[in-house]
C-alpha cells in the first residue's frame, strides 16, 4: 500500500502545480487583456489627432500658417507637412540656440523624418501631429530626409534645415521666419 500513498501523494502535488501555473497564465491573460482595453481607451502620452482628408484645411497647417514661425512671447515653433514625396515647407529657418518645437503631420501615408547631428527623429503618422522639442546648437544647413519608406518617390522626400545665428536671426512683421534663397 504504501507504493500508493506515494503515487496518490505524487498526482497530488502535480496537480497544485498545474492549478499554480494556470493561475499564473490567467492572470497574465487577464493583465495583457485589461491594459490593451484601458490603452486603447487612454492612449499613453500625449497624443494629438487630427483629419488626414482636412489637413490643409485646418487652421494650424493651412497653408500660410506653415513653416517657422516666432509667437510674441519669442516661442519658436515650426509646422510642416509631410506629404508624398515632400516635406511641406522645403526649406525651414530655426534660430541657434533656442528651443524649438516642431509640429508635423502627414495627409497621407507614414513619414518619418531625422535632422542629422540632432536628437530630433520621429515617425510621422496620418491623423496624429508628431511634435518633436530640440534646441539646435550648429549654425549651418543640416538634412532633414524622410527614413520611413513612403513610396517610389521616398529617396526624394527631404528638406533643409538652416540653423541661423541669433545674431542674423530675423523675421518678418507677422513674426514668420523665410529662407535665404540666395545662399
Amino acid at each position: 500500500m504504501a507504493p500508493i500513498t506515494n503515487e496518490q501523494e505524487l498526482q497530488k502535488t502535480e496537480f497544485r502545480w498545474a492549478m499554480i501555473v494556470t493561475g499564473a497564465v490567467t492572470v497574465l491573460f487577464a493583465v495583457i487583456g485589461i491594459s490593451s482595453f484601458v490603452m486603447a481607451l487612454h492612449p499613453p502620452s500625449h497624443v494629438e489627432s487630427i483629419d488626414p482628408a482636412t489637413v490643409s484645411q485646418s487652421k494650424e497647417f493651412a497653408e500660410s500658417n506653415l513653416g517657422t514661425s516666432v509667437d510674441p512671447d519669442g516661442a519658436v515653433t515650426v509646422r510642416i507637412i509631410a506629404t508624398q514625396f515632400a516635406f511641406v515647407p522645403r526649406c525651414i529657418p530655426v534660430p541657434q540656440g533656442k528651443p524649438v518645437t516642431i509640429r508635423v503631420t502627414s495627409p497621407d501615408v507614414i513619414h518619418g523624418f531625422l535632422i542629422a547631428g540632432t536628437n530630433a527623429n520621429t515617425m510621422v503618422v496620418p491623423g496624429y501631429v508628431a511634435e518633436v522639442r530640440t534646441v539646435f546648437g550648429t549654425a549651418g544647413d543640416h538634412l532633414m530626409p524622410c527614413h520611413e519608406f513612403c513610396g517610389l518617390g521616398h529617396s526624394e522626400m527631404w528638406a533643409l534645415v538652416r540653423v541661423v545665428p541669433q545674431a542674423q536671426w530675423q523675421t518678418d512683421a507677422d513674426g514668420k521666419a523665410r529662407c535665404d534663397i540666395s545662399r
